[in-house]
């Protein structure tokens, strides 16, 4: 389940993970209670797709587990700066504005999921040092 990053028929789960589909959907209900993954409902057909709430949750543990509180706050101070020579470079204010000023061919493009991925693992940093702060407190 960790990387079906878009809703999928228990039946097709079940062929990429070799098992019977009755097997399948017995755990695929364990891990719909377990906040594993998430379903949906289409008529007759259910849909199965990880849990982003979870995955966001668990990097963020990991993140604060491994890592000192200062260094979460380089971290964040480097990202910043990263993202800062982004809107620099290419006088815009965010990876999207960038994809629609920039034509077929032009240099950059690369820059989008570098940009992308540095404001993400921005805001996972911050949530980590928030959750690293509140631990601090509560075990004051």
């Amino acid at each position: 389940m960790e990387q079906t990053t878009e809703y999928t028929k228990a039946g097709d789960i079940a062929t990429k993970a070799l098992t019977s589909e009755p097997t399948t959907r017995k755990y695929l209900a364990e891990f719909v209670d377990d906040g594993i993954c998430v379903s949906k409902q289409d008529g007759r057909t259910t849909y199965y797709i990880r849990n982003e709430g979870r995955r966001i949750d668990k990097r963020i543990e990991e993140l604060r587990t491994t890592h000192s509180h200062q260094e979460l706050m380089s971290g964040i101070q480097e990202m910043k700066e990263t993202v800062r020579e982004f809107r620099e470079t290419y006088d815009v204010d965010s990876p999207e504005e960038l994809a629609i000023a920039l034509d077929a061919g032009d240099d950059g493009w690369a820059d989008i999921g570098r940009w992308q991925s540095t404001r993400q693992n921005l805001a996972l940093t911050k949530a980590a040092l928030q959750v690293d702060e509140a631990h601090r407190l509560v075990e004051a």
